[in-house]
């Protein structure tokens, strides 16, 4: 196995573009992901594109009518970044949740969409959040997160492209951010519901976006309790969430939960979730 760490973005595109290469940032999914296939007799590893030191992809940058995420910035740089406006807080929930501190402090959130899981707790905050995943290549170019996750840990980050970045537009409104495991920490997803809502000065939604993760191959918005949300009193939000709005979820069996459950579990979070717009304090009960 060759290990390559260059210094610049052009450099690593050329590598990208004349090598085989897995590319690596934190390393908390690419390593472990290496031993399971070493312990079930698969030695074999692809040669690994370490993009850690290219300085420009470092940070959260607020650009004024959005915020930009870069490839190397951490969770716990997401958590520490505290001139985030409220859109942001379900994000940092999440962040807080992934993992324990040491994969905080070096998993990535670039990285964590790049792998693509359907229990990746990032990845229905940033459909949420309406983010665009900026992507190098022959030329730079945008795709929305909608767009961007095509299947089970599928991206539309072509082979020879590199992801630089996320870019949040300010859209307004406040996000949560609630998730089921078996336990309340370091524990992978049975179920979790990301949104963000906008209320006017009377207290009715404007806007809301919601996406429910862990219960198909991608995460999925529900536009159409989005839709029935816009001009709701928030105190009122929880009590519309249904069945029918859960429709386009494909959940499976597996061995943290059976795709009933999940469906089940999936519809006590989206009104937890919407329940805290209206009452921040409230704790999530168990689904």
């Amino acid at each position: 196995m060759r290990y390559f760490r260059p210094a610049t973005l052009t450099e690593a595109l050329d590598i990208r573009r004349s090598e085989d290469v897995a590319i690596i940032a934190g390393g908390t999914d690419i390593y472990p992901a290496h031993a399971t296939r070493r312990a079930w007799g698969d030695p074999g590893h692809k040669d690994l594109l370490d993009i850690s030191g290219i300085a420009e992809l470092r940070g959260i940058e607020d650009r004024g009518d959005h915020v930009r995420i870069g490839a190397l910035a951490a969770w716990t740089d997401l958590v520490r970044a505290d001139r985030l406006p409220p859109l942001f807080d379900g994000m940092k929930e999440a962040a807080r949740q992934i993992g324990g501190m040491q994969v905080q402090n070096r998993g990535t959130v670039v990285g964590n969409a790049c792998t693509a899981s359907p229990a990746g707790d990032g990845i229905p905050n940033l459909l949420a959040l309406d983010a665009v995943f900026e992507i190098a290549g022959q030329e730079p170019f945008r795709v929305p997160a909608s767009a961007f996750f095509t299947g089970y840990r599928a991206t539309a980050c072509a082979p020879r492209c590199i992801v630089t970045g996320i870019l949040v537009p300010k859209l307004g409104g406040r996000g949560r951010f609630v998730k089921l495991g078996a336990r309340r920490h370091l524990v992978i997803s049975i179920a979790m519901v990301a949104a963000v809502v906008e209320a006017d000065g009377a207290g009715r939604i404007v806007a809301a976006r919601v996406a429910v993760g862990a219960c198909s191959a991608v995460a999925r918005r529900l536009p159409e309790l989005e839709a029935e949300l816009a001009g709701v009193p928030v105190a009122d939000a929880a009590r519309l969430a249904e069945p029918r709005h859960l429709a386009g979820l494909s959940p499976i069996d597996d061995v943290r939960a059976s795709a009933a459950y999940r469906m089940t579990a999936a519809r006590a979070l989206v009104a937890d979730c919407l329940a805290g717009f209206a009452h921040p304090a409230a704790q999530r009960r168990a689904a």
